[in-house]
């Protein structure tokens, strides 16, 4: 292997504790441990049973993925190093045994904190236990853990709704963390949701609130805990590592990549000329492993806080993505498309609306109408109503625009050895946009959809027939209009007479008024 790096040398011989291993940044951090820390001694990683599926299991499971298999090719071995503990962030004591307690309380150098529920539309009750109570709980063990040098709480750039300029610092709340804890404990889930949009106040959902909340919680115990916090923006398919394109969520921009690839998407509310505020998850994985190692190794005044975003370092705006990347999705189109994709982003809301109802709700109750003529399973309208919900949520993000200030970053990566620059690259400057938009779209292709990279030529075979088709559409619908003009203008030409002819009337009648007196 050769002469270790700093950061390499660092994380030789560690044990590290993993939340929120199975998500989609989770999974990643573990790869790239056990690819380029090779010699740390052990990860712990917590992991909930599901539809009878046990924690090993799953761990075989995620390791046949095909992000692993430079691991399986090169470093098979290595796997080992991972334990699956039974446990779930939401339950008293994370759900483990004394005897995985003590092992945890002994043994444990680093924790990285990454569980969370995504879903930007979940309740508050839900968001609260899984984000804010549930990472009470890691605090709670992690403060009798005896040898812990770092732990590294993954947060997001956007858990502070009110300020569209963010500083890498905490901002108090606007509500305690712990009466609002106590709040979700103690009421009923209908009292619950009644006083809901009173407690989020600026925050427009539950997610965005519960991360706050929960930034404050782990600010108070330091310096006590050698503790930081990590806010990357939206996270993005991978730039190069494990493998280029790698996504296996569907959330954020990625959904809606497919979804207009697919011609289901015909419009978004956003405003193009705001900048795009995106990471590839390889770069916000390798910034979070540095992240561990320098709170280990350096003193801070007060808790330090990385704002993991490239920020004026690489602006994009929103509409140059998307006209990038529609070139780039005609040239490589996903399976089974709809319609042709010539969706498009709107910054007039009553614009949005207007398409979304004219194709988006019309067309998803004609296709479900023809499924039920032909006794099909109706899907449309359930998937419709799916996709405005999540619209509706990430329009928040895409109408407005962010500042997110990175100094902290820039300085961890200043500071990095050449060597750990290239093993832990956090380099935006070397992004080519237009090429790593096709990675994403190749990416969400293969591994979301699970389309093969062998069915482009009939896929492009299928679109071209939709182009011709939407062609013909558009025309008959403008020679429609022109026709219903033409059919009748003799009636409108009436029309307009009978009102002339009213005015006149009128007038001269005024003018008599006017004559009399």
């Amino acid at each position: 292997m050769g002469e270790l790096t700093e950061i390499q040398s660092f994380y030789k011989g560690k044990i590290i504790f993993v939340t929120g291993g199975t998500g989609f940044m989770g999974k990643v951090l573990i790869e790239k441990l056990l690819y380029s820390c090779s010699d740390l001694n052990k990860i712990y990683v917590l992991i909930r049973p599901k539809r009878g599926r046990t924690p090993e299991i799953r761990v075989d499971e995620i390791f046949k993925l095909p992000m692993f298999q430079r691991i399986r090719k090169q470093k098979p071995e290595i796997m080992k190093k991972v334990k699956a503990l039974s446990g779930d962030v939401g339950m008293k004591n994370l759900g483990l045994t004394d005897e995985q307690l003590d092992i945890l309380i002994n043994e444990t150098d680093i924790v990285f904190h990454c569980a969370a529920t995504l879903r930007l539309e979940s309740k508050l009750r839900d968001a609260i236990d899984m984000n804010t109570i549930g990472t009470e709980r890691i605090i709670e063990l992690s403060k009798r853990m005896k040898k812990l040098k770092a732990f590294v709480h993954l947060s997001t750039a956007f858990c502070y709704a009110d300020k569209e300029e963010l500083d890498e610092k905490v901002y108090e709340p606007s509500a305690d963390p712990h009466d609002v804890m106590r709040l979700v404990q103690w009421l009923d889930e209908s009292t619950i949701d009644l006083i809901t949009p009173k407690i989020l106040d600026v925050h427009p959902n539950t997610y965005t609130f519960s991360k706050r909340l929960t930034e404050k919680l782990i600010a108070d115990e330091y310096p006590n805990l050698p503790c930081s916090i990590a806010r990357p923006s939206i996270v993005t398919p991978a730039l190069a590592e494990p493998l280029p394109g790698w996504v296996d969520s569907l959330n954020g921009p990625v959904g809606l990549m497919v979804g207009g690839g697919k011609g289901v998407i015909r419009s978004m509310l956003c405003n193009g000329r705001y900048h795009a505020e995106v990471i590839p998850v390889d770069l916000a994985i390798n910034a979070l492993i540095a992240i561990g190692h320098r709170t280990a190794t350096m003193k801070h005044a007060s808790m330090p806080v990385y704002n993991i975003t490239q920020s004026g370092i690489l602006p994009i705006t929103w509409g140059e993505v998307l006209g990038k990347g529609k070139k780039i999705a005609y040239k490589y189109p996903f399976e089974k498309q709809i319609w042709y994709p010539t969706g498009d982003i709107h910054d007039s809301k009553f614009v949005h609306n207007l398409i979304v109802f004219f194709f988006h709700i019309i067309p998803a109750y004609f296709i479900d109408f023809l499924m039920l003529i032909f006794r099909q399973k109706r899907f449309m309208v359930r998937l419709q109503n799916r996709i405005s919900v999540g619209l509706e949520v990430l329009q928040y993000f895409t109408t407005r625009e962010w500042v997110f200030h990175n100094t902290n970053l820039l300085i961890m990566w200043g500071e990095m050895s050449p060597k750990d620059k290239k093993i832990f690259p956090i380099d935006f400057l070397s992004i080519d946009d237009a090429a790593y938009i096709k990675t994403c779209i190749l990416g969400a292709r293969q591994y979301c959809m699970k389309e093969n990279l062998s069915t482009l030529p009939k896929a492009r075979r299928h679109q071209a027939i939709l182009y011709v088709i939407h062609i013909i559409a558009v025309y008959l619908f403008y020679f429609g209009i022109l026709y219903l003009i033409y059919k009748n203008i003799d009636v409108a030409r009436t029309g307009l007479d009978s009102v002339t002819e009213h005015i006149k009337s009128f007038t001269c009648k005024l003018s008599s008024l006017g004559g009399a007196i």
